[in-house]
């Protein structure tokens, strides 16, 4: 899995995800936006498994599209959260935004081409 690093990347990522859901359901007991956090997070992972194995390069981009737009909705979890108080770790936003700016740099280079 090391060589693609998007691959990765979002299964780390969600290994840490469902982490910090754990950790806030436990000494918050915060349910609602921990549960979709855990659906988005997880779901970016899933989408680009899914690309790797499009069966067009329109299928491609369009998965990866939606991995897109599932860790751009990660990050307004994380940033809910924080706002109301329940801390995230700052390494999980810098990952989630580090990967948003991946899948965005591979979307601009496909549809360039």
């Amino acid at each position: 899995m090391k060589n693609n690093i998007l691959k990765f990347k979002t299964f780390e990522f969600a290994k840490s995800i469902i982490s910090v859901c754990k950790a806030i359901q436990e000494s918050n007991r915060e349910y609602t936006l921990t549960n979709q956090l855990l659906k988005s997070g997880t779901s970016v992972g899933a989408m680009i498994r899914e690309a790797q194995h499009a069966e067009s390069k329109a299928d491609f981009i369009h998965k990866l599209s939606i991995a897109q737009k599932e860790i751009n909705e990660t990050i307004y979890w994380l940033e809910l959260l924080e706002s109301i108080n329940l801390h995230v770790e700052p390494t999980v936003f810098a990952e989630a935004k580090s990967i948003y700016y991946l899948i965005t740099r591979i979307l601009k280079t496909l549809k360039e081409r």
